[in-house]
């Protein structure tokens, strides 16, 4: 069976303890030879102190350069050595013979080193091993009243009281640095925990795993992903979510501050989460879904995901011209049905002539039934895609007309996007005059090409647009219709602007006669020649 290996947290603890402890112990070392260099520096001061002391005693230095023999001088140093706790005090004279000794049996002899030094003046402190033992002693020549070295004087202290000091010292530097040890431990442990808690509880080669498969997924999947921290920051967004959001999100960017479609920034904002939110960022068109992201009840933030729905949103937009055909033939097959017959009979009946008139009845009415102007569009789609409005408005009570002033010569160049405008504006417009208090309710559009540029102007005979909704009209999720995802006039924007154009809600004038006006520029819309086309 195969040792488990030890987990990096305690192995982290283990080392960080080792660590602290080596470098206790080292600092305790130098600690206590420190404090051992200063106790022998401090000892050979007292000693020379002492020592100065005793040599400023002028009746001492006249009885050494008697050379007294009387025991004067004895005495006198031993009252100096009791009173200041002293190994010993030697006194000798010029020739170095001693004259005071702790032991009367050494008077008389030479001093045990050698006194050159101090009898020529000069001050010495160590620590020397003498006839008392190890001792740290200090040194001072004796002068009498003129001046002249007459003798020594030599203090010592125990080596002993200097070690006793030294342990007495290095106690209390040892339960400071236990202590010092014990706090290291203690943050040790807590600092190691705190890696724990913020690192998961995994490994680091399994962080380096995760990290390695969030590269891989993050960045390999075609949608976009941005994530958010449980402070309202961004932690990460991959390349996908730049490019689908049309702009640069910095890491660390406060949500507040991003370069989004208002509806993203609200449910970043308030952390709820969204199922397939539809937005509409720069040209394109966004499905978006939000969720909220824990682990062992930690709140780790929240996570965006985007997708492009630009491709399938121009296929709705081609299927939707293609129902609107659908709802054209709809509605004119009854009266296609009842046109036929009357053919049908007059023919059956030896009625040539009538039939070939009524025919010419038919044909030279207007076109698709949007009255006299629908001459003057040449565009099919455009006609096509206004009489199925015009169907759809008819049942909703709704009298949609082409204006007389309508004139486009050409075809155009981008049908799906030109009927996106259209298309939305009479959405609204037929809404608005079918709630509207107006009756008939009416719906006007005018088409309009100048060179290349195609006008389009709707009214409608609708309540027209509340103050307070005309700054943000055209923003996505705004709309006048309760209930509605407000997308429509976003989309219409979108859409013209993509020609270069743009979409804007004009002066309505008198608004007894009328209710909004819509205006929109699509500049190249319209093919000049048929090879434009």
């Amino acid at each position: 069976m195969s040792r488990r290996p030890m987990r990096f947290a305690r192995q982290a603890l283990l080392l960080q303890i080792g660590l602290i402890a080596l470098v206790v112990g080292i600092g305790f070392v130098l600690v206590a030879s420190l404090l051992d260099r200063a106790l022998v520096d401090q000892f050979g001061q007292r000693a020379l102190a002492v020592a100065h002391a005793a040599a400023a005693d002028t009746d001492l230095a006249d009885a050494v350069a008697r050379e007294d023999r009387s025991g004067a001088v004895q005495e006198r140093a031993e009252l100096i050595r009791a009173s200041t706790d002293a190994l010993f005090i030697v006194i000798a004279d010029r020739r170095g013979i001693r004259l005071a000794h702790p032991d009367p049996g050494k008077i008389g002899e030479p001093v045990s080193t050698d006194p050159s030094e101090v009898l020529a003046g000069n001050e010495v402190v160590d620590v020397q091993r003498g006839t008392l033992g190890f001792s740290a002693r200090g040194k001072v020549p004796l002068r009498d009243r003129t001046g002249a070295v007459v003798g020594q004087v030599s203090v010592g202290f125990d080596t002993e009281d200097i070690d006793h000091a030294l342990l007495r010292l290095l106690g209390t530097t040892a339960v400071f640095t236990g202590g010092a040890l014990v706090v290291g431990v203690i943050g040790a442990a807590l600092l190691t925990r705190g890696l724990k808690r913020r690192t998961l509880g995994l490994e680091p080669h399994e962080l380096a795993d995760l990290v390695r498969e969030r590269e891989a997924v993050l960045y390999g999947i075609g949608e976009g992903v941005l994530a958010v921290d449980a402070d309202g920051r961004v932690s990460f967004a991959n390349q996908e979510a730049e490019q689908l959001l049309g702009t640069g999100v910095a890491p660390g960017t406060p949500v507040r501050d991003l370069d989004v479609p208002s509806r993203l920034r609200g449910a970043l904002e308030s952390g709820q989460p969204v199922q397939n939110l539809i937005t509409v960022a720069g040209d394109r068109v966004l499905v978006a879904n939000h969720r909220r992201v824990s682990r062992d009840g930690a709140d780790l933030g929240s996570v965006l995901t985007l997708r492009d729905r630009t491709d399938l949103e121009v296929l709705s937009r081609e299927l939707e011209s293609v129902r609107g055909m659908t709802d054209v033939l709809r509605a004119q097959r009854h009266e296609f049905s009842n046109r036929l017959h009357t053919l049908s009979g007059l023919l059956q009946t030896g009625h040539q002539e009538d039939a070939v008139a009524y025919l010419q009845a038919l044909t030279s009415g207007p076109v698709t039934g949007l009255g006299p102007a629908a001459d003057a569009v040449r565009d099919p789609v455009l006609l096509a895609f206004l009489a199925a409005k015009k169907a759809v408005a008819a049942e909703k009570s709704v009298d949609l007309e082409l204006g007389e002033t309508s004139w486009v010569p050409g075809r155009v160049r981008a049908p799906v996007e030109v009927t996106t405008v259209v298309g939305n504006l009479v959405d609204n417009a037929v809404t608005a005059a079918q709630l509207g208090e107006r009756r008939p309710a009416r719906v006007e559009v005018d088409l309009l090409a100048d060179g290349a540029t195609l006008h389009v102007s709707v009214v409608d005979s609708g309540s027209g647009v509340a103050p307070e909704l005309r700054e943000d009209l055209f923003v996505e999720g705004v709309s006048t219709k309760d209930g509605d995802h407000g997308l429509g006039l976003a989309l219409c924007r979108q859409a013209a602007r993509s020609f270069g154009g743009d979409v804007r809600l004009a002066d309505p004038g008198d608004p007894a006669e009328r209710g909004a006006v819509f205006h929109a520029w699509l500049p190249g819309a319209v093919a000049e020649t048929e090879e434009d086309a």
